[in-house]
């Protein structure tokens, strides 16, 4: 791997930029009313996996950046510790969840979003086609502001990590209101209850609390990384933990665990609490921080993971444009763009032969799966690097969140379609990776 200054990368994220990036990265507004829909035992799920995913995850982090410097991120780790084929697929099986995780966040983004803004916009979020045609618009407006420059595109970031404060305090503040008031609108008992028909959002438990990694991926722009880094990926950390914990009780006091739904939950929290607390302005206000959390992760999770192919471009196991950076904006625009196309592809393809809400559960199903099979390369490398208790704890949570994910939610109805795609998607994933990497295998050894 080359070193940053001669990819054309340039170091662009200071403390500041790259906490709001990891936390644009790490926290996404979507699960908290996925989280409160479980009900009040998530708590302690989002608590216990802090202790048991998040801390491991970021010391691993912060050993393998220290450990491997430069771009490259995951796929750099895993190629160093285990060959290269294991990297490349490491960086496939990444690429491709997050490639996943667009569709669904954007659709997540944008319905809670317009929903709020006002009666006149109802007609995009129940229109599929409009809903659609919004979310693509969401995704290629976070990716093109990064093609231009990470001095401009980390502003989408910056914005959606303050935007991300701004919301969890609101929420959380709006929650201590409603319980002076009247009190809480559910039971807060927090013990996980076990259920075959939530038993898969115990896996989006851990998923919601990843990214930590994806920070690492940008190790060739953070000015001063050995420093500036493992503090950024702390203050992120932490962060995420209040953000989720402290939203999902709050929403759980506003309303009911049966009357929030997972892809309307803000904005049913929000119109109930702007009426008993006579705040009109509240349900504007709240779409427009959701819009802009959305699109900043969107723009950083897609900034993070184009550094991957970029960087096997480098080593010519892509073609080589993947390894090339824009002559004036100095980004792997190659990678960028075609992660795009591939989410656009994704969220048109799994449409297909099933309800809007049938195709967002498989979606984040396979996203979910695809996701986390990396960390088992992720957590080996972290064993190599000498930090055996976090590889330990990170593999056990990651097998448990893969077991988990591929239980059927209660509103899926062709269970079989349901677990025949999640095994042809994954199947054709490791299978993919395996094509490409044979075809370009050649070439790069000659080089």
């Amino acid at each position: 791997m080359q070193p940053a200054s001669k990819t054309g990368l340039r170091r662009e994220l200071g403390l500041r930029d790259l906490t709001l990036f990891a936390i644009a990265c790490i926290v996404g507004a979507r699960w908290i009313p996925a989280a409160a829909h479980a009900g009040p035992g998530s708590v302690t799920l989002w608590l216990l996996a802090a202790v048991f995913f998040v801390l491991p995850l970021a010391t691993a982090v912060g050993a393998l950046a220290v450990k491997y410097p430069g771009p490259g991120g995951l796929y750099l780790w895993t190629r160093g510790d285990f060959g290269p084929w294991h990297g490349f697929l490491c960086f496939w099986m990444y690429w491709m969840g997050i490639a996943c995780w667009f569709p669904t966040a954007a659709l997540f983004y944008m319905k809670a979003g317009l929903s709020m803004i006002g009666p006149s916009y109802a007609h995009v979020t129940e229109s599929r086609v409009a809903l659609l045609t919004v979310a693509l618009i969401a995704i290629w407006i976070a990716l093109t502001t990064n093609i231009v420059g990470l001095n401009v595109g980390k502003w989408t970031q910056n914005v959606g990590g303050a935007s991300m404060w701004v919301l969890g305090i609101l929420v959380m503040a709006l929650g201590v209101l409603v319980w002076m008031q009247r009190g809480s609108a559910t039971v807060l008992n927090l013990a996980p209850k076990w259920d075959w028909n939530t038993v898969s959002f115990w896996a989006t438990i851990a998923y919601g609390l990843s990214g930590m990694e994806a920070v690492g991926g940008m190790n060739g722009e953070i000015h001063d990384p050995e420093r500036t880094l493992p503090r950024a990926a702390w203050i992120a950390s932490i962060f995420a933990v209040l953000f989720y914990a402290g939203g999902t009780i709050a929403l759980l006091v506003i309303l009911p665990q049966d009357k929030i739904g997972e892809l309307n939950g803000f904005s049913d929290a929000a119109q109930s609490a702007g009426t008993l607390l006579h705040l009109p302005w509240l349900l504007p206000a709240i779409a427009l921080l959701v819009l802009a959390t959305g699109v900043g992760q969107i723009g950083g999770l897609g900034t993070s993971v184009s550094r991957l192919p970029f960087a096997a471009g480098v080593d010519h196991l892509l073609p080589a444009a993947f390894g090339k950076t824009h002559p004036r904006w100095g980004t792997p625009h190659i990678s960028i763009l075609a992660l795009g196309a591939v989410a656009t592809f994704l969220l048109v393809v799994y449409q297909l032969g099933d309800s809007m809400r049938a195709a967002y559960d498989e979606l984040v199903s396979l996203m979910v799966i695809t996701g986390f099979l990396p960390y088992l390369y992720i957590f080996g490398s972290a064993w190599k690097a000498g930090r055996r208790l976090s590889a330990l704890s990170g593999w056990a949570i990651t097998i448990l969140a893969i077991v988990c994910s591929v239980a059927p939610t209660a509103e899926i109805t062709n269970v079989w379609l349901f677990e025949a795609k999640l095994a042809a998607g994954t199947a054709a994933v490791i299978g993919s990776a395996w094509f490409v990497y044979r075809r370009n295998l050649k070439s790069a050894m000659q080089l």
